[in-house]
């Protein structure tokens, strides 16, 4: 009995010993309606699978941490809440098969990319490199490596890392590859040679799979245009070809009577009017002299027995 007496008067007792009737007794706060809603979302995307409304709640409860004024000593809380309701609302995007609109959809409560949490760009990284599209993410997350607050916090060498190998290497962004690894003040001496040893590396399997990707110079302007106009040339004598064929195979007289029509059809006159007889014997005169320069070569050529 007196253990359990003493035992019971122990359970009584607090950490700085037995409580008096004048102390309050301290209470946990509140959670915040961003939390309650947190834990919503989680449960709506982990539990029952309904990924439009874990949407919805993560979007209600970045509403609420905007809306409300938060204190210093809520302050870190909230920007906790803010990236975990990020999170979840990612994965719901791409179970709904929305992937694409991740990176812009988390950008609407951060703004600048430069204020992105590590965890959500290491998420957003790795769901479009998940996707082969990474190259979405190439612009935020450079801007997130260059800004001068993120290269003091302790994630910024991971994140560079998987930059590195999930988003430059993949692109063939070679320059930007090494830029990065030479500026990282992250990386001793050790480590630089090795990233430098893996873009090498990345680079000539680029070259073997892609043979001449890279070597072949962007075509200037002016070759663009020449090659234009050689192709144009071409096109033409393909059509004055097949022109002077066919022409060649129609008796001289229907030439020559079409010719007029078409004439008359354009200039539109009167071939009954004295006028018009000059203009007819020219067009006549001009028809042989095209005959004669486009077809008595076809007639010297030599006949092959």
């Amino acid at each position: 009995m007196k253990s359990d007496s003493s035992a019971s008067a122990a359970a009584l007792r607090g950490p700085g010993g037995p409580l008096r009737s004048s102390e309050p007794v301290s209470a946990a706060p509140a959670p915040s309606l961003a939390e309650v809603l947190l834990e919503e979302a989680a449960d709506l995307l982990v539990v029952h699978l309904d990924f439009r409304a874990a949407l919805d709640t993560c979007e209600r409860a970045c509403r609420s941490l905007a809306s409300d004024g938060q204190t210093e000593d809520h302050a870190g809380t909230s920007l906790e809440v803010k990236c975990a309701l990020c999170v979840v609302g990612i994965q719901a995007l791409a179970e709904m098969n929305r992937w694409q609109e991740a990176l812009s959809w988390v950008l609407q409560y951060y703004q600048d990319p430069e204020k992105l949490p590590p965890k959500v760009l290491e998420l957003c990284i790795l769901l479009y490199s998940k996707m082969q599209e990474p190259g979405i993410a190439l612009g935020v997350v450079s801007a997130w490596l260059r800004d001068s607050h993120n290269q003091s916090l302790p994630e910024h060498r991971a994140l560079a890392d998987l930059h590195l190998q999930r988003v430059l290497l993949p692109l063939g962004r070679w320059a930007e590859a090494e830029e990065l690894v030479v500026g990282s003040a992250a990386l001793d001496a050790e480590q630089r040679q090795d990233a430098l040893q893996a873009i090498c590396t990345a680079r000539q399997q680029r070259k073997c799979t892609h043979p001449g990707s890279e070597e072949a110079p962007e075509p200037s302007q002016a070759d663009s245009l020449s090659h234009k106009f050689l192709s144009l040339l071409m096109l033409l004598r393909r059509l004055w070809g097949a022109t002077v064929s066919h022409v060649s195979s129609l008796p001289f007289k229907k030439t020559l009577l079409a010719a007029v029509i078409l004439c008359l059809l354009v200039v539109k006159f009167d071939p009954a009017s004295p006028s018009s007889l000059p203009f007819l014997c020219k067009l006549a005169q001009l028809f042989h002299q095209l005959r004669e320069a486009v077809f008595s070569p076809l007639y010297r050529l030599p006949v092959q027995h």
